[in-house]
Formats: structure tokens, C-alpha cells, sequence
């Protein structure tokens, strides 16, 4: 099968279905990414439940699948370097999108380019590096340690890179890269880049322009670094430092006095009217008990009042007032003992409509209180044929080479 048509980090698939033996990356969150292989009689378990393989084929990469469960739900993602950065296990210290990009931009790696990376590391920049060169280009990456070249061998072979990439094990620093007028770029994530600087020269091809990067934490080695490129002729060398600011999006409500005012006002009859209904009946209830409590203690106080008596007394009242007749009949009105429903507040249930108020709302941004500091240096310079002359070490190697003869 053709790079073009295989399932491949570098290229996506025409159909873009996921078919059985293709590689998937589950999305639950933004920290929680798996990679699977899809095997039609496996299934994935996690938290939210199972998902079958089988359920899987057939489906459109991006297509969101519940769980059997019908608790949760994950992504199914394409496979990209991007992604890979983000799952991939560490083995070395690696580099992430924000230098990755700084540094394929200044290098100017395009499909068909030839470039030179030392050392491998985790391969998280080499998948970038693949995917931005395909389907033409090449990328020779060495690494020193022999574990780390055999992992990074089979996921290689794994994500359909094997055409793009060749891995060597090998220490450039004391041995150099081994290539002769075959670079389009060179990047040096070393603990030592100035050693492997003159190598890294005799690699460049010698017809046209190249670029190099290297990859430092410390300044120190920035400072002998440049003097290595000065020396062998590079020109044009610039440092950076990509530092990461995340930005926080909020929607704030504008709002002017007298809405404010009017809104609080609002909250606070809400507040007043939020008794929940269950404490509304049981506080009527006991209203209730307390009226027909208290009715029964003023006729027993009545009876015994007018016990003895054969006749009823008359109350007159002021016109408009209630008439009462005969202390049999239990008093509402007037009696110390009494209560009616207007001396004690009960919420109602009906609830008065809201005057709704058309919010303003301002889109604002502000930066978090902690933010990622230092990672590393970015050192580039540039490789320019026709200007090349004898570096200073050649010169000065010649020049004593003259004087003790």
C-alpha cells in the first residue's frame, strides 16, 4: 500500500472511516487521551462504561459515541502529531506545539525537504517534523541511546512514518552525523550542540541555503554555541524565547445603577417568596391547629362565664362593625386570643412575574495568576554556500600548522 492511501500520521485517509486495524485516539478530556489500534473483538472500558471496537467501525473519524451505559461519552479523533505531543509516553524531556511551530516556521520545512534532527528523544518534534515534510521529504534522526532508538523504531513503524523517517543510534557529538551535502535544515536538541556544529556544516547541501536550530536551557550554552556557528561561518544567528500565555475568556454583565438597584430589589422578593412548598402546607396546618385551639378555650371560658345566666347578652357595636351574639359562638375578631390569617405572613404559591432587564454583557480577558515560565533557548543561524570561506578553527589550525614548521 502507498503512502498516499495508508492509514499514516502524515497524510489523512480519503474516506476518513474508521476501518478494522486503524489507529484512534479517544477523547474524554482535554487531560484524557488514549491511543487504540481498533481490533473488532476488543472492546474499551474507562469510568464511563465500554465501548466495542466493533461499534466503532464504520464510523466517521470526529463522530461523538455514548457509552453502553448511557453515563458518559468520548471522541473519536484522527490520529495527528499534534495529538500525539499530548499522549505520547515521555521519555526524555519533549517539545511541545508552541516551539514546534517557532521552529519549523524559521526553518522553512515544506513537503520535500531534507532535514537532520539529533537526538530523537521521544519523537514528539520528529512526528511534526514527518508530517510537514511528507510525501517527498526525509528525516534522519539520531539518538544516542540504543532503548530509546528501538521504542522509537516501532512507533515509527506503527504510525506509518517508516518511509519519511530513518533512525540511527549514534552519538554526533563525537562521531558527527555520517552525512555528506544532504540537509535542507539541522536541529540540535543536545546537551552540547557546539560539537556537533561543524559536523552539522559538512551535512548542509552545498548548492543552496540552509538553516539550523538548536535547543538549550541554559544561556551558557547558547554562549558556545554562538561561537561554534561563528566560527564555521554561519550568519544571520538569532536567539528566542517562546514563552506560553494563556489568556482567560469571561462574559461580564454590564449593568447601570438603576437596573442594579431594580435587580436587587427583585432578589429580594424572590428571596422572600422561596419557602419551600412542603414548610408552606405544614405552616398552614399549624396555623389551623393553633385557630381551632384557641376557639376552644374562649367558648370554655364563655360557657363558664355565663353559666347561671337564662339570658344572652347583646353587644352593640359602631355600624360597619361585626355583631356578635350569645359567648357560645367562638370570636374572631377583637379577642386577645385571637388570630387571623392577616396577622401572619403565608407565602403564596402563585409567583409574580419578574420584570425581565436586558443585560449588557462585555467579553473580558485576564491572565491567570500562575503561568509557564522557561523551558528552553531557541538558537537559529543560516548556512550560505557562497559566501563560505575557512572557518576561524580551520584558519587557526593552518596558521599553526605554518608557525611550528
Amino acid at each position: 500500500m502507498s503512502l498516499a492511501t495508508k492509514h499514516t500520521f502524515a497524510t489523512y485517509k480519503k474516506n476518513n472511516t474508521i476501518e478494522n486495524g486503524d489507529l484512534v485516539v479517544l477523547f474524554l478530556s482535554k487531560e484524557n487521551l488514549i491511543l487504540i489500534r481498533i481490533q473488532e473483538d476488543q472492546e474499551f472500558c474507562c469510568k464511563f462504561g465500554n465501548y466495542k471496537h466493533a461499534d466503532m467501525i464504520g464510523l466517521q473519524y470526529g463522530t461523538k459515541l455514548g457509552s453502553n451505559t448511557g453515563r458518559g461519552f468520548l471522541f473519536l479523533l484522527y490520529p495527528t502529531p499534534e495529538l500525539w505531543t499530548l499522549i505520547l509516553p515521555h521519555r526524555t524531556q519533549i517539545l511541545y506545539i508552541a516551539d514546534i511551530s517557532l521552529i519549523m516556521s524559521y526553518l522553512d520545512l515544506k513537503p520535500g525537504k531534507v532535514m537532520i534532527e539529533s537526538g530523537t528523544g521521544s519523537g514528539s518534534f520528529s512526528h511534526s517534523i514527518a508530517r510537514t515534510i511528507a510525501p517527498t521529504g526525509h528525516l534522519y534522526t539520531f539518538e544516542y541511546h540504543q532503548e530509546r532508538v528501538a521504542v522509537a523504531t516501532k512507533e515509527f513503524e506503527d504510525h506509518g512514518l517508516e518511509g519519511l523517517v530513518t533512525i540511527e543510534c549514534r552519538d554526533v557529538c563525537k562521531n558527527g552525523f555520517g552525512l555528506v551535502n544532504k540537509a535542507d535544515a539541522v536541529f540540535l536538541d543536545l546537551p552540547a550542540p557546539w560539537e556537533a556544529v561543524a559536523s552539522a556544516k559538512q551535512a548542509f547541501r552545498q548548492d543552496k541555503v540552509g538553516k539550523i536550530c538548536t535547543f538549550s536551557p541554559c544561556i551558557e550554552q547558547i554562549s558556545k554555541t554562538v561561537t561554534a556557528l561563528t566560527e564555521q561561518g554561519f550568519v544571520d544567528i538569532q536567539m528566542y524565547e517562546c514563552l506560553i500565555r494563556f489568556n482567560e475568556v469571561r462574559i461580564l454583565q454590564i449593568s447601570t445603577l438603576d437596573e442594579a438597584l431594580e435587580m436587587e430589589r427583585a432578589s429580594e422578593k424572590k428571596r422572600k417568596r422561596a419557602m419551600p412548598r412542603v414548610l408552606r402546607e405544614s405552616f398552614k396546618n399549624r396555623l389551623q391547629q393553633e385557630q381551632e385551639q384557641d376557639s376552644g378555650n374562649n367558648t370554655d371560658q364563655d360557657q363558664e362565664d355565663t353559666e347561671g345566666e337564662s339570658t344572652v347578652k347583646k353587644t352593640r357595636v359602631n355600624d360597619g362593625d361585626l355583631s356578635q351574639q350569645g359567648s357560645s359562638t367562638p370570636s374572631t375578631v377583637g379577642t386577645p386570643n385571637s388570630r387571623s390569617h392577616a396577622d401572619v405572613f403565608i407565602p403564596d404559591d402563585s409567583v409574580e412575574p419578574r420584570e425581565y432587564i436586558e443585560p449588557r454583557n462585555a467579553t473580558v480577558t485576564r491572565l491567570p495568576v500562575e503561568q509557564r515560565g522557561h523551558t528552553s533557548y531557541l538558537l537559529f543561524a543560516t548556512f550560505t554556500p557562497a559566501t563560505q570561506q575557512p572557518s576561524l578553527a580551520e584558519l587557526n589550525k593552518a596558521a599553526a600548522a605554518s608557525s611550528s614548521k
